[in-house]
C-alpha cells in the first residue's frame, strides 16, 4: 500500500483522526467525526487516515484481499449526504461468508450496521496499465466471475453523522461482507440488467437494479481501476471488488435472517448473532 500524503491537513491531524477512528473500531464505542481534523475537502488528507487504519490492522495480522466501492448510487449518496463514490480496502477478516451455510454471522465488531446488496467482481489479472487503457471493455475482460454479494456497512462515526472525507477516512465506512459460493463468467450474466431486492425477515426493505450502480457495476470498476492506479496500488489478479450498492442501505438487528434476490444467481440469505 502507498500512503497517500496530504495537501492540507498536517500529519498530527491525520495522526489524531486516525486514532480516533481506531479507538472506536477497538472499542465499539462511536466517536466524532473526523472532519474537525482533516477537513471536508481534503481527500488526499482522508486516504492517509484510511491507509493508516489500514495499516494498523495489517500489523495485527490481517491481510488485504480486495477493494470495495461506496456511494456509487444515487440512493445511497442521498443517505448518506455525499455527491460522488469512494474505495476503501476488504481485509481477510472481514470476510463473513461462512453465514451462507446457516452459521449464524457474529456482530461483536459492528457499531452501527446496514447492510445493502451488491455484484461483485473476482480478478482474473492485475489491472496496471496506464490510465488511458482502463477502458470498460479493458475491466471486463480482467473479471474471473460475477458474485452475488452482502456488504454490511457500518460507521464508527456517531449516529453516521458523516460528511464525504469522514466516510473515506473510516475505510469508506466498511464493516463486513458476504459473497455466494459460486460466480458466473460475464459471458453468462450482464451487470447492468440485473434487479435485486433485498429483504430482512421476509419483508422487502430494499430493491434496485445494476444500472443504479454507476449505471453498470462494470463501470464503477472501472472507476476504482483509475483510482487506485492514481494512488499507486493498483488492482491485483485475485481481489475480490465489492462494486457498490444496488439500492438503499437498511438497518438490521441480531436475530434477523437478510436475503438478498440478485436476477441471475441463486439468492443469498444470512442471519445475524450479537
Amino acid at each position: 500500500m502507498t500512503v497517500v500524503s496530504s495537501m492540507k491537513a498536517d500529519s498530527a491531524a491525520i495522526a489524531a483522526a486516525t486514532e480516533r477512528l481506531a479507538q472506536a473500531l477497538a472499542t465499539r464505542v462511536p466517536c466524532a467525526a473526523v472532519r474537525d481534523l482533516i477537513g471536508t475537502d481534503d481527500l488526499p488528507a482522508a486516504y492517509a487516515v484510511q491507509q493508516g487504519l489500514v495499516q494498523k490492522r495489517l500489523a495485527l495480522g490481517a491481510t488485504v484481499v480486495g477493494r470495495k466501492i461506496g456511494a456509487t448510487s444515487e440512493a445511497v449518496q442521498k443517505q448518506l449526504g455525499v455527491d460522488q463514490p469512494d474505495f476503501g480496502y476488504l481485509l481477510d477478516e472481514m470476510d463473513v461468508s461462512y453465514g451462507v451455510d446457516g452459521t449464524p454471522i457474529s456482530m461483536r465488531t459492528l457499531v452501527q450496521p446496514r447492510v445493502e446488496a451488491e455484484v461483485a467482481f473476482r480478478l482474473s489479472r492485475d489491472i496496471d496499465v496506464p490510465e488511458d487503457q482502463i477502458t470498460l471493455d479493458f475491466v471486463r475482460e480482467s473479471v474471473d466471475v460475477a458474485i452475488p454479494a452482502l456488504e454490511i456497512v457500518d460507521s464508527r462515526i456517531e449516529n453516521w453523522n458523516i460528511e464525504f472525507t469522514d466516510t473515506v477516512a473510516d475505510n469508506a465506512s466498511s464493516g463486513l461482507y458476504v459473497i455466494g459460493d459460486a460466480g458466473l463468467p460475464l459471458s453468462e450474466i450482464e451487470p447492468r440488467d440485473v434487479v435485486m431486492s433485498l429483504t430482512i425477515n421476509d419483508e422487502e426493505r430494499s430493491a434496485g437494479t445494476g444500472a443504479a450502480c454507476l449505471g453498470d457495476p462494470l463501470e464503477a470498476l472501472r472507476w476504482l481501476a483509475v483510482q487506485a492506479a492514481r494512488f499507486g496500488d493498483p488492482l491485483r489478479a485475485g481481489h475480490l471488488i465489492l462494486s457498490g450498492a444496488l439500492g438503499p442501505f437498511v438497518p438490521f438487528a441480531a436475530g434477523d435472517r437478510v436475503t438478498a434476490s440478485i436476477s441471475g444467481f441463486a439468492p443469498l440469505t444470512v442471519s445475524f448473532e450479537e
